[in-house]
Formats: structure tokens, sequence, C-alpha cells
């Protein structure tokens, strides 16, 4: 049989703190880097090191980052390298990356598709080509689904 208690402890509880109206967002800290540093990379492409201008700004891309005009300067820098690739060299580049860099140079791409300048489409296709062979479905579908955009 049920016992009855008096307690009323449980009408202490402030349920209007669950309310929609007072419902925010968790905020995103700034835990990724800040972005890739230009000259670096202006260096490495200079002395023909693509692939490791490439893995410079993949591994700083800044995905944590609100500030857009990171955003928008990393992403430039990112096609900047891509497009200096040549196309026979983009498998070799797409290889020597880890899983989480190829989803993030997947995010540049499609990013890239958005906002296409003279002759970088066609050369976006190759790039995509060449990681979809390497990260397959779920690569585009972890970029579709993350919550952190480039």
């Amino acid at each position: 049989m049920a016992k009855n208690t008096s307690s009323s402890a449980f009408r202490k509880i402030d349920v209007d703190q669950y309310s929609e109206d007072n419902y925010k967002e968790d905020e995103i800290e700034q835990v990724g880097p800040l972005g890739p540093d230009e000259n670096d990379v202006n260096n490495l492409l200079q002395k023909g090191k693509l692939v490791d201008a490439l893995k410079l700004v993949i591994g700083n891309a800044p995905l944590g980052s609100k500030n857009q005009q990171i955003k928008d300067n990393a992403l430039s820098l990112t096609l900047k390298v891509l497009l200096s690739i040549k196309p026979s060299q983009i498998e070799e580049a797409v290889n020597s990356l880890d899983t989480n860099s190829v989803d993030v140079l997947m995010k540049y791409v499609y990013k890239g598709f958005e906002n296409p300048s003279e002759g970088s489409s066609g050369h976006l296709l190759l790039w995509h080509e060449k990681v979809y062979s390497v990260g397959g479905v779920g690569c585009i579908i972890r970029v579709l689904s993350d919550t952190w955009r480039v």
C-alpha cells in the first residue's frame, strides 16, 4: 500500500526555467584556431610544398569561430591552395590526409561551390571526386550534418 508523505520538496522546483521563452542555445566556445597564417601558406606555395600548404590550411580551419571575417579569409586562402594544386597531384594530396582533415576539406569544397570564381567549379569537382573516393558517403553525411561550418 502507498505511504502518505507530507513532503513538499517537489514544490521547490522552478518549472518556469524550462519554458520555451527562456530557452537559449548553448554558446559554441572559441575552441578552434583563428585560421591559417597567410604568410606561412604563401611561403609554402612559393617553395612548391603544396601538400604541406594544404595540410596547414586544413589543420587550422576556424571551425568554432563565429567571426565571419576570419572564416572568409580562411576560405579564400584554402581555395587559393586548392586551385594551385594540379589535377594530377590531387589524389596524392587527398591520400596524405587523415579522416578529420578529409571531412574539413570536403567542407571547403562545398563552400567553394557556394561562391564560384572563374574556372574554380571544374577544379573543385575534381577535388570532390577524389575526396569522395577516400572519404566515401560517410564524409558527405558528416559534412552536411555537422553544425560547425567553415
